[in-house]
């Protein structure tokens, strides 16, 4: 499980402060299927941003193409891990067995979950909420904090819409 899963889940919250941030800048839970649309994208390319495309792409590395070849071979969805397993794996049920089962949080998700608890406690908040793990999400590059920012939704404008200077917080 990794950021793009985490913001997949975020976009699903409603009536929190997170919710209200995203709806305050321009994305209500109603407009959020294109940010949906482009972290399944950015899921098909392996997770790399637009930005680590484009720089390969300067080495002459056609990152479409190379997507384009790989699904051919092995299926759509197949650099993203999205291949059908006919097992357990995957179903949510526990089995006991080391890599079967739920997935777990992957590296980078464990970072988002970190800096989450990070920005809680440097904001004085006495719980952790969707809104520290969006702020964590836009405070990191990559794919997540990427496609927020394409719709507005920056580190910057979530810090002033939920900890408006002079003003009380939002919630």
């Amino acid at each position: 499980m990794g950021p793009e899963h985490l913001l997949h889940a975020l976009l699903d919250r409603g009536a929190s402060r997170g919710s209200f941030a995203l709806a305050a800048l321009g994305l209500p839970a109603e407009g959020r299927e294109p940010v949906r649309e482009a972290l399944d994208e950015a899921r098909r390319r392996a997770g790399l941003s637009r930005a680590d495309a484009d720089a390969l792409a300067d080495l002459g590395i056609d990152v479409s193409e190379i997507v384009s070849r790989v699904e051919e071979a092995h299926g759509v969805g197949a650099m993203a891990g999205d291949r059908r397993d006919t097992g357990r794996r995957g179903t949510g049920q526990r089995t006991g067995r080391p890599g079967v089962g739920r997935p777990g949080f992957g590296r980078e998700a464990k970072d988002v979950l970190e800096k989450s608890l990070r920005i809680a406690l440097a904001h004085r908040d006495r719980h952790i909420g969707d809104e520290h793990f969006l702020l964590a999400l836009t405070a990191r590059p990559g794919p997540s904090a990427e496609i927020l920012a394409d719709h507005g939704v920056t580190h910057t404008s979530l810090t002033r819409v939920l900890y408006a200077e002079g003003e009380a917080p939002a919630g």
